[in-house]
């Protein structure tokens, strides 16, 4: 599968990535390309019954596969969702977090991967001298590898859609109604309300959306989302007539177990990411950012809100 590339990331940057890092080297991090770190994308902005065209900044969100390097031998470890940059420190600290180094010293060399013609600075691997944990004592994380350079975006999303029926086109949610459901699900975070370290996932039907007809909360985000979107299977039903709303901000995962819902329309109280938009976009989401106040930002299918 071959990755397309947007312009702006194919454009030189104004300063080299740096593809190496060792002990001895005196660079601190892994320097990219602003184009990816935050993207500028066209948005129809709703502001109480009036939509306007504009522009917005989302947070670059691309997958990262990691690999280790010991006595000859490379392993993939981890496949994981970041925004670029810094990424040397990023796979430094996941290591140590796994106990698969105990400082520095341990790590020969760290680079990103350069057997490809396609470079995009998303495969990075490690050489180690030594682990303070088997390698095979680790469980599997993500099933998003490669076997050259071109991991990126796109392919994520391939992946993602493969032979996904299109989302229901049917489903409709006026302005006002779509401005209530902030407050209402507001009312239905018990937790958050004794605690005020929950996140909340709320199910509402886009015909009578006054109130949620599911609400869950959790300490993680996603576990919020899957968590209404399992309440709906086990009820024996999907996602279809319904809105999703998030209590903070929405990434590539969140829109990914959306589709699989058959969720038409997802909105979050906080801003989306690069990629969880270029997904939506894909898929025909109805994706909606930014949801207070009597404003939002609507970043893809705006003909279900009316």
């Amino acid at each position: 599968m071959r990755c397309s590339t947007p312009a702006a990331a194919r454009r030189r940057p104004a300063s080299p990535i740096t593809t190496r890092w060792s002990p001895s080297s005196r660079v601190r991090c892994a320097v990219t390309d602003g184009a990816r770190a935050a993207r500028r994308v066209r948005i129809t902005r709703l502001v109480g019954g009036e939509r306007q065209l504009a522009r917005d900044t989302l947070a670059g969100e691309e997958p990262l596969e990691l690999r280790v390097e010991l006595a000859g031998t490379v392993r993939s470890v981890v496949s994981t969702m970041r925004t670029p940059g810094d990424d040397f420190e990023l796979a430094a600290g996941w290591l140590a977090a796994e106990r698969i180094i105990a400082g520095r010293h341990d790590i020969a060399a760290m680079r990103f991967c350069s057997d490809g013609a396609d470079q995009h600075y998303n495969v990075l691997t490690v050489s180690l001298h030594r682990t303070h944990r088997a390698l095979d004592a680790l469980a599997p994380r993500s099933g998003i590898a490669s076997a050259a350079c071109g991991i990126c975006g796109q392919a994520v999303i391939d992946a993602t859609l493969g032979d996904v029926a299109p989302l229901d086109d049917a489903t409709r949610l006026g302005h006002a109604a779509l401005y209530q459901l902030p407050a209402a699900l507001r009312r239905a975070q018990a937790s958050f309300s004794a605690t005020g370290g929950s996140h909340a996932a709320a199910w509402f039907d886009a015909g009578d959306p006054a109130q949620p007809r599911i609400c869950r909360e959790d300490i993680g985000r996603h576990n919020a989302v899957d968590k209404v979107l399992g309440r709906r299977l086990l009820d024996g039903a999907d996602g279809r007539a319904g809105v999703l709303l998030v209590s903070g901000r929405a990434g590539y995962e969140i829109v990914q177990k959306c589709i699989v819902a058959r969720v038409p329309i997802l909105c979050a109280i906080s801003a989306p990411s690069s990629l969880a938009v270029a997904l939506a976009r894909a898929a025909g989401l109805t994706l909606v950012g930014f949801l207070r106040d009597q404003r939002a930002n609507i970043y893809s299918e705006p003909h279900r809100l009316v």
